[in-house]
């Protein structure tokens, strides 16, 4: 199973879990600049969350957004 996660971890004890994992080969740990995003969608992101922060109301719930998503696909 290949997948990556990115988490923030909370707790002292989690983060020696996560060594001793990494211990095992059972995960890789990555530097946090090591990831596939290109900096256009970084930006677009960001840009979008700024429109959220600015008006609220302009957000949408998971359903609504997964249906505009099947929408457009047709």
């Amino acid at each position: 199973m290949d997948g990556y996660y990115f988490l923030r971890i909370k707790k002292d004890y989690a983060s020696a879990v996560i060594e001793d994992l990494q211990k095992l080969d059972a995960v890789e740990l990555l530097d946090a600049d090591d990831n596939n995003i290109p900096e256009w969608q970084k930006k677009e992101v960001l840009s979008r969350l700024q429109v959220l922060k600015d008006d609220p109301a302009s957000g949408v719930d998971w359903d609504t957004a997964i249906k505009r998503i099947k929408h457009a696909a047709k």
